[in-house]
């Protein structure tokens, strides 16, 4: 009786820890930090590299959407780089390629908001955040800084 009680045990138990280890799916790779320098890197430029673009410090894999932002598409100028003021303003032009969100308009930070929600974060995997975004000017971490959340991944898998 004890013997069949053990078995019943058993096999309840590694039916269980199947269902868990399928309800929990770690990340593919985890996220990194990115200096600037190092984002530059993925500019579209090489055929063999991944292609990110930055917009809020949040670093995007946008390597599906290569016909937009591979070398010589249209929106490849964004990519390699925080891109937050060219993506609020809607704009290619060199000066808004930047983070800097100094003086965007109301409704400039709202489409921002829109298109960081509603496109990058929906479509792309987060690769990693720039090192601006996580720490601050003097280097100490950036107490203020919360990771963001994406259905690919669960932050406890990545930090």
């Amino acid at each position: 009786m004890e013997t069949a009680l053990l078995c019943v045990v058993l096999i309840f138990s590694t039916c269980l820890a199947d269902d868990v280890k399928l309800t929990h799916k770690p990340a593919a790779k985890p996220v990194r930090l990115f200096t600037e320098e190092e984002l530059r890197r993925f500019d579209g430029s090489e055929e063999e590299q991944p292609i990110y673009m930055a917009v809020r410090g949040v670093v995007f894999d946008v390597t599906k959407g290569k016909e937009f932002y591979g070398k010589g598409a249209a929106y490849n100028a964004l990519v390699g780089k925080d891109s937050t003021r060219a993506v609020a303003k809607m704009s290619l032009d060199p000066a808004d390629l930047t983070s800097d969100t100094t003086g965007l308009t109301d409704e400039e930070l709202e489409s921002l908001d829109g298109v960081f929600e509603g496109t990058y974060k929906r479509k792309y995997p987060i690769v990693g955040y720039t090192a601006s975004r996580v720490l601050n000017h003097d280097g100490s971490p950036n107490a203020n800084f919360k990771p963001e959340e994406q259905n690919q991944f669960q932050i406890r898998d990545e930090f």
